[in-house]
């Protein structure tokens, strides 16, 4: 994405932690397992993430400390940061799950048949 050269901070941007992400996925993966250090291989084995994307993933994590890092183990972060981070992560899974079915997202063109209330005083 192109940036005002000028103003532009490295590592001021923010991350990425969507669902589907790679650096989501990482996240989630090392949340579901606290206190456990895993390489980048496995950590890209287990996430199916391209090894070659996982190092810079992780570095990019770790800069905005919700990762920490023992060479070569990396792990989440014990911080504030990152209880924001998770409460974000399961917040949305939470939503996507409560109203996955939702009939009116499933049901296209459900809007045809309200009633024009426009020309009603």
């Amino acid at each position: 994405m192109p940036v005002d050269f000028e103003t532009h901070t490295p590592g001021g941007s923010r991350i990425d932690l969507s669902e589907g992400s790679n650096a989501g996925m990482i996240l989630k993966y090392l949340l579901e397992h606290r206190g456990v250090g895993f390489t980048p291989a496995e950590l890209a084995e287990a996430t199916n993430i391209p090894r070659g994307s996982v190092g810079p993933t992780l570095q990019r994590l770790e800069d905005a400390g919700l990762v920490r890092h023992k060479e070569p183990y990396w792990a989440a972060a014990e911080d504030d940061r990152l209880a924001a981070a998770a409460a974000s992560i399961v917040g949305v899974e939470a939503v996507a799950d409560r109203f996955s079915d939702d009939w009116y997202a499933t049901n296209e063109g459900w809007e045809d048949d309200l009633p024009d209330l426009s020309n009603e005083a």
